[in-house]
């Protein structure tokens, strides 16, 4: 693929755009879903969506060679993400402002740095240390809204999911890290490895009758731009991009725009705790970058 870094920014900022209007849109949708059923139609639509791009790229025999190559992989790593991953992050999305639960979302990067020392054997570097002080700095101050001495968190239930939730998400990266087969592909199948999970624990311990058109409304733009779309459109700025520095700074646009998204469409009020505590995990993130 021939590098442009003009197409590659294109598609940066339109996978950014998409991520931007999640928050929302989890909240919404949990107003008639649960987080199971809202995660089962979204995984349903991803799937679907990703079969649709395999098949446009010519890449449906990777499916059946790379899942014969190494099943149990993908049957872990479906069942890490989207499975375990989602289930708790939607959990929190429903015990936590939405502000809150997509914020303490963006340190998953940090507890990468810390998982990344004992998996794979990395050093802390001196800008890992500052980077991991800042965001859980900046997370602490946006689970108790500023009020750090009285460690007052409006759930601590829904806190405590949203970072185990970067825990699972920070392992699957890990180890799909050494994973040298084709992303989009690996990708599908991680989605159709979770579906039937998915459905034996909407099954088991929820409820399968989904009327409210609004939830499927709702659950299927998740599918279809969350999890299919903007990693696609992610997968291939990435492709096309001759510094992929620049491309991977643009994903710093998304919570602030959500924020606004968020106020704007459901009427949360901002916290400035909010504001604080993203910036300082933001800087924590920028820190970690430079060499």
């Amino acid at each position: 693929m021939i590098k442009n870094q003009k197409t590659a920014t294109l598609f940066a900022l339109l996978a950014v755009l998409m991520w931007s209007t999640v928050a929302t849109a989890f909240k919404v949708t949990l107003l008639y879903f649960s987080a199971l059923q809202m995660l089962f139609v979204a995984s349903l639509t991803s799937s679907l969506v990703l079969l649709i791009i395999c098949y446009q790229q010519g890449k449906l025999n990777l499916l059946k060679e790379s899942f014969l190559k190494r099943p149990y992989f993908y049957l872990l790593m479906g069942a890490i993400n989207p499975f375990l991953y989602y289930s708790l992050l939607f959990q929190a999305y429903d015990l936590l402002p939405a502000q809150q639960a997509q914020s303490l979302n963006y340190t998953w990067a940090i507890t990468l740095s810390l998982l990344a020392v004992p998996v794979l054997g990395q050093k802390l570097r001196r800008n890992d240390v500052i980077a991991i002080t800042l965001g859980y700095l900046g997370a602490l101050i946006i689970a108790t809204k500023g009020n750090l001495l009285t460690l007052d968190f409006v759930s601590p239930l829904g806190v405590g999911l949203a970072l185990l939730s970067t825990i699972l998400w920070a392992c699957y990266w890990i180890f799909n890290s050494k994973n040298d087969a084709d992303p989009i592909a690996s990708l599908s199948l991680c989605f159709l490895c979770s579906l039937p999970m998915i459905l034996v624990s909407v099954m088991v311990f929820d409820d399968i009758s989904m009327t409210a058109w609004q939830g499927w409304l709702g659950a299927t733009y998740i599918g279809l731009f969350e999890m299919g779309l903007a990693f696609v459109a992610w997968l291939t700025a990435l492709k096309y991009a001759e510094s992929t520095s620049k491309i991977s700074n643009l994903i710093f646009i998304s919570p602030f725009v959500s924020l606004l998204l968020l106020n704007f469409i459901i009427g949360e009020t901002i916290y400035p705790a909010t504001i604080i505590g993203l910036v300082l995990i933001i800087v924590g993130l920028l820190i970690q970058k430079k060499n």
